[in-house]
């Protein structure tokens, strides 16, 4: 087993810290967007449609409201997470897997390849 130094798990715990604070302000502001995009139509369709108004209870749009939003922090945060995880990944990978550019036969792309 390798000898780890303190000072290299303090880095990383800091680094895990950061982006999980990262993680969690981009997961709390796509909530709050969340929020007001389903809680607008939520509270209008339960004003003006018979049928809402009817079959839809102060509990229920409650129910509708904080699902989009608690789905929306969690796909948020967890997209955060992975995008910044994978950039950690890459900044630490050994320079010959950096270089990702393929150097193949030399011949052109079909046409619809083509950038």
């Amino acid at each position: 087993m390798a000898n780890v130094s303190r000072a290299s798990l303090d880095q990383k715990l800091a680094l895990a810290k950061r982006c999980s604070r990262e993680a969690t302000l981009a997961g709390a502001k796509a909530a709050a967007v969340a929020t007001v995009a389903s809680a607008i139509p939520t509270l209008a369709s339960v004003r003006m449609l018979p049928w809402a108004r009817a079959n839809i209870n102060p509990t229920g749009q409650a129910l509708i409201i904080s699902t989009v939003a608690g789905m929306a922090y969690f796909i948020a945060a967890d997209k955060k997470i992975l995008s910044l995880a994978r950039r950690h990944s890459f900044e630490e990978a050994p320079e010959h897997l950096k270089n990702t550019s393929f150097q193949g036969a030399g011949r052109p792309h079909p046409a619809f390849f083509r950038p």
